[in-house]
């Protein structure tokens, strides 16, 4: 069980926060235009590849990356699989049959997940009713996003909108697990988890997908795989790791609440997709979710409530004599 006290998320995590979100969002929307020309098994090996490549280039044996590698395998390959492998895997096959949109609302029931295994795993960040009800709203606010896709999703298959579910218990219980990896620098973690899952996925790979067979992708599905590995995944995980060691695995989490509207927002300012009145409302009722998930903002209001009623008290006694 974790004991380490994990403080409030400060406003520099809050903008770690949004930019992982921002960044995740664009995953969705990267997988979907390459799932549809590569298999899922061949597109989770390769965004894990050339993420773990790209990182040991970068890392170049840094921060003791090779002795974190032999001395830590193990969680790395645990971390690996709940965090990559099974996780992508399941929202790679859901994206075949449902929209980058509706994938990266269904997995935005994380933080759920990650809250309440964080509470029976961890001892610094039990249940609350201030967590409840964020998570509750926060959903509520996808629940609205998800208002528009309702004909999408009655016309995919349950196995499809399932998948996502799924992957987001897997994210919760990697959010929990990779606090032990507080002590190591974020781009050691991310290399380590990396190259675990790589190694899980190649002769997954190899023996279901056999990709040597299959026709060469376009270039928009390659330009798709490019921008999937290195900055959805390799720059994403370095984010993500930094925020877990500093916030938790708690507020870590609420980034998948985040990717919904920022998904949105992409489209709006790249796409020429127009916002529409449930998409801002549920950007609101999520913004309204982290709002009460982080507490600060409620305090502040509650304390200058106190110091306004004692200042009218004062002055009524005043009047009075």
């Amino acid at each position: 069980m974790t004991t380490a006290t994990v403080s409030r998320p400060s406003a520099t995590v809050w903008a770690l926060l949004l930019l992982l979100g921002l960044i995740w969002g664009g995953s969705f929307f990267f997988a979907r235009i390459a799932v549809l020309e590569v298999p899922p098994f061949t597109l989770v090996f390769l965004r894990l590849f050339l993420a773990a490549l790209a990182l040991h280039i970068y890392l170049h044996g840094r921060f003791g990356l090779y002795q974190s590698l032999a001395a830590h395998w193990r969680s790395f390959a645990v971390m690996g699989f709940v965090n990559n492998a099974l996780p992508h895997t399941l929202i790679f096959f859901g994206q075949t049959e449902i929209g980058a949109g509706l994938a990266s609302i269904l997995n935005a029931t994380t933080p759920i997940w990650t809250v309440l295994i964080a509470n029976r795993w961890t001892a610094d960040e039990k249940l609350t009713a201030g967590k409840i009800a964020g998570c509750l709203a926060g959903l509520a606010g996808t629940a609205v996003l998800i208002g528009p896709s309702i004909t999408t999703a009655a016309s995919a298959p349950l196995w499809a909108l399932v998948l996502p579910v799924v992957a987001a218990m897997s994210y919760g219980v990697a959010g929990t697990y990779g606090k032990r990896f507080r002590s190591l620098p974020a781009p050691v973690s991310a290399t380590g988890q990396l190259t675990a899952s790589t190694l899980m996925m190649l002769p997954v790979c190899a023996l279901v997908d056999q990709p040597w067979t299959l026709p060469a992708p376009s270039m928009q599905a390659v330009a798709a795989i490019l921008a999937l590995a290195l900055i959805s995944t390799a720059f994403a995980y370095m984010l993500f790791f930094r925020i877990l060691a500093t916030a938790g695995a708690t507020n870590a989490s609420l980034v998948t609440l985040i990717v919904p509207p920022s998904a949105i927002l992409l489209g709006a300012m790249f796409l020429g997709e127009r916002l529409e009145a449930p998409d801002i409302a549920g950007m609101l009722l999520i913004g309204f979710g982290l709002v009460l998930l982080d507490g600060r903002p409620l305090r502040y209001c509650s304390k200058w409530l106190r110091k306004v009623s004692k200042r009218s008290e004062a002055l009524t006694e005043y009047d009075g004599q």
